[in-house]
Parts: structure tokens; sequence; C-alpha cells
């Protein structure tokens, strides 16, 4: 027979039960963020005022295609994440299952525009 007390019992369980792998998943995309966006800030600053075919070019290239595909889908999927956690926090009832499917269908939509359009210029 195993005792266990209250305290060991609720450890990693949260609200939800997924509190922790949430707030980690935050945390490291966070960090992969931050060292990613100013590289892609960077890339796609020099390529803003140049004309189509350098555009072209730019993104045609392995690296610029590859991060630029990895701050899209991170991005959102960042992005989803913590406004699900506001929206989950701020609003009740059926309107916070109205706004929590909104906000994921309209960053999976975002994802999809984005990675299409990256697609057509790089290939």
């Amino acid at each position: 027979m195993r005792y266990l007390t209250d305290r060991k019992r609720a450890e990693g369980k949260g609200a939800s039960g997924t509190g922790t792998e949430h707030h980690w998943y935050m945390s490291v995309s966070a960090v992969g963020l931050a060292l990613m966006v100013p590289t892609f800030l960077f890339i796609f600053g020099r390529a803003l005022g140049s004309g189509h075919d350098v555009v072209l070019a730019t993104f045609a290239k392995p690296f610029p295609a590859i991060l630029t595909g990895l701050v899209l889908v991170i991005g959102l999927q960042h992005f989803r994440r913590g406004a699900q956690m506001m929206i989950e926090d701020y609003a009740r009832g059926s309107t916070r299952k109205i706004l929590v499917i909104s906000v994921i269908t309209f960053s999976y939509f975002l994802m999809a525009c984005g990675l299409f359009a990256l697609a057509k210029i790089a290939l």
C-alpha cells in the first residue's frame, strides 16, 4: 500500500493538468523567438526596399526561407497559446469557447497563408 499525501497527489497536476507543460513551452518558444526574430528582421529589412527580383532571390535561398518558415510557425503557435491562456483567464461560458475556437482557427489560417506564400516565393 502506498501512502500519498495531498501534496504528492497534486504535484504536477494544476487546474488543467498541463500547466507546467504550457509554461515550459511558452518559455522555450519565447527564447527561440528572441533569437530568431532579430535575424529574420535583418534579412527581411534588407529585402524590403528592393525590387521584386531581389526579394525572390533572397527568399529562394535555403536559410532565409527556413528561418521565415520557423518564425511563422513558432511565432503563431506562441501567439495561439498565449491568446488562448488570456481568453481562458478572462472570458466565461460560451463566449470563452467561441473566442478560443476563433483564435485557434485564425492562427492556423495565418500560418497556412504565410507558408503558402513562402512556398510560392521559395519554389
